[in-house]
């Protein structure tokens, strides 16, 4: 999951832990391989460390959840037509104030949603061909995300327009009409629900997450499109340690 400073200067306030993201986002390069990818990521920089050390990370292997009655989350997310971003790491949806979602009895406000390819968690093992996260927060520095599976099948209009308006490069551009979101998650799915960490540097340990079991469909062509821009951007499945995965609908 990735925060880039753009997508937080509405939040950076009543937002401690995004404060320390943005500033994160200026730091030292990092990539998904070679001597600057995720076995690195812990030497890079000092505010890095929990990429190395920390033993509630993200992604996970969503495997032997345990059935919970926890509630599903409420989400309230408005069609927009989003600032789409070429961050350097991925393409990345800004969203504008008016957005949310309710977890867990807490109101978090969506910042933005982005994509990863192949999907970072794993359901016993198995990743999907992308995953779609929707990053929340609220003051306290807690964040929330959703995240749903996506695999190629039918036609996804809010992808497919999502990708059509994608840079190429590092960049920026407005969509022409709005999407609504509600069109990258399943209609009907239970839900897994754990403790975990961002994805990327710094890997701060601050996410409650919630990733839908079924997938959503997308065009093959679209997959295609997103990863001739970024062939691969999903960090490597960490230990579950101590924590339990939950599931529930």
């Amino acid at each position: 999951m990735m925060l880039d400073r753009r997508a937080l200067l509405l939040g950076l306030l009543s937002c401690p832990i995004c404060a320390s993201l943005a500033r994160a986002a200026e730091g030292p390069h990092w990539s998904f391989e070679g001597a600057d990818g995720p076995a690195h990521w812990g030497d890079l920089d000092p505010g890095f460390k929990a990429c190395a050390v920390g033993s509630e990370q993200s992604p996970i292997d969503l495997k032997g959840a345990i059935k919970a009655d926890f509630g599903r989350a409420a989400l309230d997310w408005k069609p927009q037509a989003y600032a789409v971003v070429n961050n350097g790491h991925t393409i990345q949806a800004n969203a504008k104030p008016g957005s949310f979602a309710r977890v867990g009895g807490e109101t978090y406000a969506l910042q933005q949603f982005h994509f990863h390819a192949p999907s970072e968690h794993a359901i016993d093992g198995v990743r999907t061909a992308m995953e779609v996260h929707f990053v929340h927060s609220r003051a306290g520095g807690q964040l929330a995300v959703i995240g749903a599976f996506m695999k190629a099948g039918a036609a996804n209009a809010a992808f497919a327009t999502v990708m059509k308006a994608a840079p190429r490069h590092v960049g920026e551009q407005t969509l022409e009409r709005p999407i609504d979101p509600h069109q990258l998650i399943p209609a009907k799915s239970a839900i897994y629900r754990y403790e975990g960490s961002l994805t990327t540097p710094p890997c701060a340990e601050v996410v409650d997450w919630n990733v839908f079991e079924r997938p959503v469909e997308v065009a093959a062509s679209a997959i295609t499109a997103f990863r001739a821009i970024y062939p691969m951007n999903a960090r490597p499945l960490q230990p579950l340690n101590r924590r339990f995965v939950l599931i529930g609908r």
